[in-house]
């Protein structure tokens, strides 16, 4: 479950509504509540008023803000839809290099040890479906040991994991919701 242990404003607008979310709820919820409620994944009429609006677009909009990405029209022949191709491909390359590197050359064998941003990172794109796109670019000795590394990494007990994490526990339970 959620527990909330500050509601000092981020700075960031979907993440301070976020926490005035969790604040206002009477129980805790659990991770794999938050995200259904939070995405707009679930049609719980009770919990209507925990949902974010328009959070894709509204985090499409803050990437576009950074420079990350761009919005462009696309024609799909009946209708125009907007999409948010990648801009700032040094940054996107970036991120790639520092999760290759990340199971390559600085593998701790440990994901206690790992830096909780890179753990994260790992955590979302394998959740995300894009793993496998972030080590493509690698020949294929070392795409085998980079997705065997993550695979061994990603098949831990997320709740085993998360009683030793110190500070990392949101990490572990967010790949427990991803992998139910």
């Amino acid at each position: 479950q959620v527990l909330l242990k500050s509601d000092v404003p981020t700075g960031d607008v979907l993440l301070d509504e976020t926490l005035r979310h969790i604040k206002a709820t009477e129980s805790a919820e659990t991770v794999q509540t938050w995200i259904e409620l939070l995405t707009g994944e679930t049609w719980n009429p009770f919990k209507l008023q925990y949902q974010l609006r328009n959070v894709r677009e509204r985090l499409a909009k803050a990437l576009v803000e950074k420079g990350i990405l761009t919005t462009e029209k696309q024609n799909f022949l009946l209708f125009d839809m907007t999409t948010h191709p990648v801009s700032n491909a040094n940054e996107k390359q970036r991120l790639v290099k520092k999760l290759q590197e990340s199971v390559l050359e600085r593998w701790v064998n440990n994901p206690h040890r790992m830096d909780r941003r890179t753990l994260a990172l790992l955590v979302l794109a394998h959740s995300s479906d894009v793993l496998e796109n972030v080590f493509s670019s690698l020949g294929d000795e070392h795409y085998d040991v980079a997705m065997n590394r993550t695979k061994d990494l990603l098949d831990m007990d997320p709740e085993v994991e998360a009683s030793k994490a110190r500070g990392a526990e949101m990490i572990w339970a967010v790949l427990a919701a991803f992998n139910k």
